[in-house]
């Protein structure tokens, strides 16, 4: 069974600087899994070129805390096809996704078994 943190909306943005509180959270939760709100993602977050995205998954991957992120982000893929090809791709493995409400995650977590 996969044991889940659910991080508030409220709180720091998730960034690379903020990351480390939330993997220390999560290590202190016992977590397999952290769902991060999209509410709570730094500005840039989403826009690749900024790095943030890749900083903090990369951050999570080293620790081997899986990650999913929660939230409708529809509008910023279709303007983005580097968005959309990277939440495509994100979303084929079981390390990091993007799904749009918490019915979805619940649906691919039964998924895994």
């Amino acid at each position: 069974m996969t044991k889940i943190l659910f991080a508030t909306a409220e709180g720091p943005p998730l960034d690379a600087a903020t990351t480390n509180d939330l993997l220390g959270e999560a290590w202190g939760a016992e977590a397999d899994l952290v769902v991060v709100p999209v509410e709570r993602l730094a500005d840039g977050f989403l826009d690749l070129s900024s790095r943030i995205a890749g900083e903090v998954i990369q951050k999570f991957t080293n620790y081997r805390m899986r990650l999913a992120f929660v939230g409708d982000i529809t509008a910023r893929t279709k303007a983005s096809r580097s968005l959309r090809d990277f939440v495509f791709e994100s979303n084929k493995g079981r390390q990091v996704w993007f799904v749009n409400d918490r019915a979805a995650l619940d649906a691919r977590l039964a998924a895994e078994g």
